[in-house]
């Protein structure tokens, strides 16, 4: 009974120091949410289209279905948002929203935009139901790196 006892505490004390990665609730569950932030494209900051695409958000589906996700919204904290169109994430899968212009493909979707969305130091990244309620949501506050793993 000891060592049960013993590696149960060791399992907590390894969760509390952050040393097991555990997954949120929605992900465990299985969920679509907000994977990755690409907030810094590489080079300067011009406003090239192929520059503009290289900023991205990465939608994630880590249920066992495909998910429209039409209607849905992805708004920075300044407000600027991209609804999106009729698009099904297959499960498993995800989907890149690049803040420039181009053709919806598989994996890839456009927001049309002619200048950068996401701040290079701090923004929120928040992704909406068709019906207002948020779904999730990824903050970063940081320089040292361009992107942020949500």
């Amino acid at each position: 009974m000891s060592r049960i006892r013993t590696a149960a505490v060791a399992t907590a004390a390894a969760c509390l120091a952050g040393g097991v990665l555990v997954p949120t609730q929605a992900q465990a569950a299985g969920s679509v949410y907000i994977y990755k932030v690409y907030y810094d494209s590489p080079g300067s900051d011009r406003g090239g289209n192929s520059s503009l695409n290289a900023e991205y958000v990465q939608i994630k589906n880590s249920t066992g279905a495909a998910f429209q996700m039409q209607g849905h919204t992805l708004k920075d904290a300044s407000g600027h948002k991209y609804v999106f169109p009729s698009y099904k994430i297959s499960a498993g899968k995800t989907v890149l929203v690049h803040t420039g212009k181009g053709t919806k493909s598989a994996g890839h979707l456009y927001m049309g935009r002619g200048w950068y969305v996401w701040n290079n130091d701090k923004d929120k990244a928040s992704l909406y139901k068709p019906g207002g309620s948020l779904r999730d949501s990824c903050s970063y506050n940081s320089t040292r790196v361009d992107y942020k793993m949500c």
